[in-house]
């Protein structure tokens, strides 16, 4: 009795190995990404901050020059260091996704390239 638009036994038991083998490489990606860091500065390199993969702050270093700037120009150079740390942090997270896919485009959450 076959030819009831049922796939094949042997095709669904692939996709789910082939499903159980992402999800175990997901979780050693989320680990790995946990120990990155990864630096991001503001134009001049004077406020400099570091993102986990996970996008998890982990430490900011201030020259000690920037200090003596204005509130603006302080508040300028951490917000420009912030966004570069969460490009970076971003863009990584988003290159070892599509490795770990195959490029299989999943439109993940927090993924997209919305801005």
């Amino acid at each position: 009795m076959a030819g009831f638009g049922l796939p094949n036994f042997g095709q669904l038991t692939d996709a789910f190995k082939k499903a159980q083998q992402i999800q175990q490489d997901a979780q050693k990606l989320q680990e790995e990404l946990e120990i990155m860091e990864l630096e991001g500065m503001n134009n001049d390199g004077r406020a400099r901050i570091w993102l986990s993969g996970n996008q998890k702050p982990l430490r900011v270093e201030i020259d000690s020059s920037l200090l003596s700037e204005s509130k603006e120009i302080i508040e300028e150079a951490f917000l420009e260091a912030l966004k570069s740390a969460h490009e970076v942090s971003t863009s990584t997270m988003k290159e070892k996704m599509e490795d770990l896919t195959g490029g299989l485009k999943l439109n993940l959450p927090g993924m997209g390239d919305e801005s």
